[in-house]
């Protein structure tokens, strides 16, 4: 690769990188905690753009763009892993509320992400107005790090269940 690929290619990841750090360091931060894969994901998306499009074209302003498009890949492909996990707990969390006797809970896993947890219904009771409610507990790993969570859900007049605390 000569120098005027190379260096495209290195001010086109950092341009990607830049780009992605727009906001202030705390809201970074946060992001960061919130969203890692989508980030790396896209960073990794950038580089391998640069790289392959630097292979292809001579042109600087073709190896920006494959590094943009790659970020943009490998940020909804991170995304999606992590949306993924909520649809999960999603899930998980319905069929607890709706079916499962207080006590019990249910399981849920992503083997793409490693990512699990349980919900756990541990009252069931009903409002003064008729509306049944339940308490439930939730306990999710992400990274290796548990962390419990408890709720309030009351069934609503078409059947669905709607979280309120």
């Amino acid at each position: 690769m000569d120098i005027v690929r190379k260096r495209s290619a290195a001010v086109a990841v950092l341009i990607a990188f830049l780009a992605m750090s727009c906001a202030s360091s705390s809201s970074l931060q946060q992001t960061w905690q919130e969203d890692k894969k989508a980030i790396v994901g896209g960073l990794g998306g950038a580089a391998a753009g640069g790289l392959i499009a630097a292979a292809i074209t001579k042109s600087p302003a073709g190896i920006i763009g494959g590094a943009l498009l790659g970020g943009l890949v490998g940020g909804a492909v991170g995304t999606y892993l992590d949306q993924r996990d909520k649809e999960l707990q999603q899930q998980a969390t319905m069929k607890a509320l709706e079916t499962t006797p207080s006590g019990s809970s249910i399981p849920w896993r992503n083997p793409n992400t490693g990512n699990s947890g349980s919900v756990t219904p541990v009252k069931t009771y009903q409002e003064p107005s008729g509306q049944y409610c339940r308490e439930y507990q939730q306990v999710i790993t992400v990274g290796g790090e548990k962390q419990t969570a408890y709720g309030t859900a009351c069934r609503m007049p078409d059947g669905s269940w709607k979280i309120t605390s």
